[in-house]
């Protein structure tokens, strides 16, 4: 399934992510999953979170550079093989992944995409479901 990212650029710096979970806390956001990227003086914290509008007004009224992106969030069994399974079918199809980054709860995983064409890489996705749910019974996007 397509859904929101909030990407915020945070100064490399003891504290930094914890402004940015504080901020989201007292506006009762819920961080889903998060990934951090780092650079020399900036890292990016990638977000999904419970409420995308009101997390980028609150973060953006503190002062942080958010921005929006469309990515793939795909669940399936956390078994091993999984996420192969779909990861080849969207290399069959030569889409590109930009980055991705996963967690699991119990028997499911869910893993965030960003793809070069979002659009291209849920078509693919809902084009072979059916396969897909033959190798994968849990796998859903």
């Amino acid at each position: 399934m397509i859904i929101k990212q909030l990407s915020i650029f945070i100064e490399n710096r003891t504290g930094g992510i914890t402004d940015v979970a504080l901020i989201l806390s007292k506006n009762s956001i819920n961080m889903r999953a998060f990934s951090v990227a780092d650079g020399t003086e900036f890292g990016i914290l990638r977000l999904i979170v419970s409420d995308v509008e009101l997390a980028t007004k609150a973060l953006k009224e503190a002062n942080f550079k958010v921005g929006i992106t469309d990515v793939i969030c795909i669940s399936c069994p956390n078994t091993p093989g999984s996420l192969a399974v779909v990861l080849e079918t969207l290399a069959k199809e030569e889409i590109f992944i930009e980055y991705m980054y996963a967690y699991s709860d119990g028997n499911n995983a869910s893993t965030i995409i960003r793809p070069t064409d979002v659009q291209k890489c849920a078509a693919t996705l809902d084009n072979n479901r059916e396969d897909l749910l033959k190798l994968s019974p849990l796998y859903s996007f």
